[in-house]
């Protein structure tokens, strides 16, 4: 082989990958969101923020620097999800990577104290928001042949621990979302893909998790700690990639230190 058999792999890929690129982090007040928010920004994309609570919201936006649009809205409901999305296509000018990372547990309640608000409130936040959604955006990611990003769980592999059962068939939907559009969506040239979260050591643990759990929670994964909102950031910039990952649709990324495996 010579040399140019071989791609051009620039010392500023990322750079150059999404310099200029119009992202949406949808739930990317705090967390997982955030952080991939943030990453996007200081590669140079145009990106949009979305949160429901509006002052942690700006607040965020600005530590991400100028050009950052901060966008609120509840989740909870699909016309606040269809307005946030194309209030984000219109600032944006468009939009070439979605990411669907809006959702939360809302609370671990057993099966038996389940009634029929606390049903929909859970679906309409964790699976209907990542529907509506995409479906929203998808002109604007049709002309610019774009990638939808879904976060799933490993609670979605696992069916996660007691009083969680909505929330992890929940992500286990964002999973299957994402394999099933990705072959829909495919002749228009749009990747899906998702990414499959572990224990991560964000404020939804915080919430949701005691100290005691979470430390034998740590114990039992293999690389013996809890992950980081980076350590998710790395595996949404791959998927979004079009020089990373153009070939790559379809697929769930595990990012749980070898917690779970297939």
């Amino acid at each position: 082989m010579t040399a140019t058999d071989f791609a051009d792999w620039p010392a500023d890929l990322l750079a150059q990958e999404f310099r200029g690129k119009r992202v949406l982090v949808t739930g990317s007040s705090r967390g997982i969101g955030a952080a991939v928010a943030a990453a996007f920004a200081q590669l140079g994309a145009r990106v949009a923020i979305h949160g429901r609570d509006v002052t942690a919201l700006e607040a965020v936006a600005a530590g991400m620097g100028a050009g950052v649009v901060p966008l609120a809205g509840d989740f909870a409901d699909k016309a606040e999800v269809r307005r946030v999305v194309e209030s984000a296509v219109d600032r944006l000018g468009g939009l070439d990577v979605l990411i669907n990372n809006a959702g939360t547990m809302l609370g671990r309640v057993a099966l038996a104290d389940i009634d029929d608000e606390f049903l929909q409130q859970q679906f309409d936040l964790n699976a209907a928001s990542a529907v509506i959604a995409s479906r929203t955006a998808l002109p604007a990611l049709i002309a610019s042949k774009g990638a939808i990003v879904n976060t799933g769980s490993i609670s979605g592999r696992t069916g996660g621990s007691a009083g969680s059962s909505l929330y992890s068939a929940a992500k286990a939907f964002q999973a299957s979302l994402a394999r099933s559009l990705a072959t829909e969506l495919a002749p228009h040239g749009i990747r899906v893909n998702a990414v499959s979260p572990g224990t991560i050591d964000t404020d939804f643990h915080q919430r949701y998790s005691t100290p005691d759990k979470l430390t034998q929670t740590a114990a039992r994964i293999p690389l013996k700690r809890l992950g980081t909102a980076q350590d998710c950031v790395g595996a949404y910039l791959f998927l979004a990639s079009g020089r990373l990952a153009g070939y790559i649709t379809g697929q769930v990324i595990e990012v749980n230190g070898g917690q779970f495996y297939n």
